[in-house]
């Protein structure tokens, strides 16, 4: 089994990618800059992040090359309601307490830490100033007037210190409120930045650069003060910020928190919007450097060392050293169990045994069906070991890992084609003359006559490379392969632990959507956007865990109603299963004049209609209907 940890130990290759990124962190004529580490959920940003932090440091926290690295994980401050304010605290607290440059920097740390303590004190004056001065660097002014920046922080502090006592509230004005009061032309944020600017050139330093890790994870609002607190606050010279985050969930932000949906009445709203998401995300982050997706070569390397690595213990360390002199002569090859045979001895080869070749064998369809991403691939790797398990403690006889492989390839990649398989092989002894059918259909590769037989859900690219692939399933009993698996048949893989977080984040969008309206738009814009087919799947496996679960909740309903107007692919499909699994007397009974406008604009609908008992009430109205 492998742990699900980022890690500084590069099993990807990746270290090309941080080498580059610390050269561009070394380059002092481009500072100050902010570098985005993008990509989607599981591709290896957090270990590039290691892999940076790890370059850069020194050790038992020395400066390395004088240079001064901090790292955090951005949803550390995920709890605080302010998340500019702990940010900013959490880095002059560690100049406070570094070793080496604490004390030279005393007096400017307790200036600055003063100064953030006052705006928290202040409550909701932190957001009042910053977020108009965001408003106007947006528009292209790094400031508003100052007049109008003093106007605000006094009645904020007067109405603070109304709430106190009287040598209370004094303290707080004196201590404060205007700890440069020779210079009041300059905002609460350029004096900050000074102060920061000359803490950095005390200390020494040639320069900080400050990693942040899984900011993804932090809700829109957390995500967008992390980022406006960088750019407004210490984007000053010797400073480098590393971001890791999906940019799909940074740009998601930027929308809710600037609502830049609320841009209608105009033929370009959609274009507008992404406009404004991209100019303000090009402000934030002036360096986007995104992840590769891994190749089939990728990937069979990857698998290789995962299972060396979990095969041969401490003796996989020369196994690393020869993998990254490899890729240092060839960025191309695969670094596969041919490297290994002149490496590793008869008895490490026999603790391996047939581990890596089978996987290698599949890398493609692994690649195909798990969008080359690593900790899908990870975490696809423990389910099939655990199955492996299942297979030897039920001392199952005729069984072939590779046929498990690669139903569990389907599984994920296509839970509904999974389940189609599953009910074939369930009347037909295990052996479905259909599966037949597509393997041959499949090698000449008309999908035409694919749809023509009725298979048009296997008319697909990514399926008939699936069917393509060895081992073949025709005439082989399935009853086995479905019995280990029966564990994910009414949720899938991709129901559970493979879910990216995009994805979680749009189904709780569409189950929080509060309006009809508002429900029509997030399935437009978003649902029939999603980029590739297994995304489009984990939406339904979600969408049908929650109906079976709770079917009286009118809202699950309304989703999948709306998906089957707009002619979703396997809406219909996901919603026939989840009615003959749930109990219609708890179903809202006025969802019939919902599911009378899909039938309309969708005629297929109807055969979701004749599914309903007739002793519940929506059955009733719709009998009536």
């Amino acid at each position: 089994m492998w742990s699900d940890n980022e890690t500084s130990e590069d099993l990807l290759g990746f270290k090309i990618h941080a080498d580059l990124l610390i050269d561009v962190i070394n380059d002092e004529t481009i500072l100050p800059v902010t570098i985005g580490v993008f990509g989607d959920w599981g591709s290896g940003k957090s270990s590039i992040l290691k892999i940076i932090n790890e370059g850069l440091v020194g050790i038992n926290g020395d400066l390395k090359d004088e240079t001064l690295v901090l790292y955090f994980n951005g949803w550390v401050f995920e709890g605080y309601d302010d998340a500019k304010a702990a940010l900013l605290e959490s880095i002059i607290k560690a100049f406070a307490e570094h070793k080496t440059i604490g004390n030279k920097v005393k007096d400017y740390t307790t200036t600055l830490l003063r100064s953030v303590n006052w705006m928290r004190v202040m409550g909701f004056g932190f957001k009042k100033i910053v977020l108009p001065i965001a408003a106007a660097h947006f528009t292209g002014g790094l400031s508003l007037v100052p007049s109008a920046i003093e106007s605000i922080a006094k009645k904020e502090a007067k109405d603070v210190t109304e709430t106190l006592s009287g040598k209370e509230g004094e303290k707080i004005l004196k201590g404060f409120v205007n700890p440069h009061k020779k210079e009041d032309k300059y905002t609460l944020v350029r004096h900050f930045r000074d102060d920061f600017k000359k803490m950095i050139d005390k200390s020494e330093i040639k320069k900080l650069v400050v990693i942040i890790d899984d900011l993804d994870r932090c809700t829109p609002e957390r995500i967008i003060e992390n980022l406006e607190a960088i750019k407004l606050f210490l984007n000053v010279e010797k400073t480098a910020f590393v971001i890791g985050a999906d940019p799909r969930i940074v740009r998601h932000a930027i929308e809710y928190r600037y609502k830049t949906d609320s841009i209608e009445n105009a033929d370009d709203a959609d274009t507008q919007n992404k406009r404004i998401v991209s100019d303000y995300l090009e402000k934030l982050i002036q360096i986007p450097y995104n992840l590769p997706k891994l190749s089939d070569g990728e990937v069979e390397t990857y698998i290789t060392l995962l299972f060396c690595k979990n095969g041969l213990g401490d003796d996989f360390e020369k196994i690393q050293t020869a993998f990254c002199e490899f890729r240092v002569k060839d960025r191309y090859s695969v670094f596969g169990f041919g490297n290994l045979q002149e490496i590793i001895t008869q008895e490490q080869k026999d603790k391996l045994g047939d581990s890596v070749t089978l996987i290698a064998s599949l890398s493609s369809i692994i690649t195909e069906g798990l969008n080359g991403n690593p900790r899908q691939i990870k975490r696809f790797l423990n389910t099939f070991t655990l199955r492996r398990r299942l297979v030897t403690v039920a001392k199952l006889t005729d069984f072939k890992i590779d046929i498990l492989a690669k139903l569990m390839v389907l599984e994920y990649a296509s839970p509904n084609l999974f389940r189609k398989l599953y009910n074939w092989q369930a009347i037909q002894q295990g052996e479905p003359k259909e599966i037949i059918e597509l393997e041959q259909l499949a090698q000449s590769g008309n999908k035409e006559e694919m749809k023509l037989k009725n298979y048009s859900d296997w008319a697909n690219d990514k399926v008939i490379k699936w069917l393509k692939v060895n081992p073949q399933l025709s005439k082989t009993d399935l009853r086995n392969y479905y019995w280990i698996t029966r564990d994910q048949l009414t949720s899938s893989i991709s129901g559970t632990s493979l879910i990216p977080e995009y994805i979680r984040s749009l189904f709780k969008k569409l189950v929080e959507h509060g309006s009809t309206k508002i429900l029509e738009g997030i399935v437009t814009k978003e649902v029939l956007k999603l980029n590739n087919d297994a995304d489009l799947e984990s939406v339904l496996t979600l969408l049908e865990k929650e109906l079976i679960r709770a079917p009286e909740k009118e809202g699950l309903h309304e989703i999948i109603i709306e998906f089957m107007q707009q002619k979703i692919p396997n809406s219909i499909t996901t919603y026939t299963r989840v009615i003959k699994q749930i109990d219609h007397k708890v179903i809202p009974h006025h969802l019939h004049n919902q599911l009378k406008t899909a039938v309309a604009k969708n005629a297929e609908v109807k055969s979701i209609v004749t599914l309903f008992g007739s002793d519940s009430k929506i059955g009733k109205a719709l009998k009536q209907d």
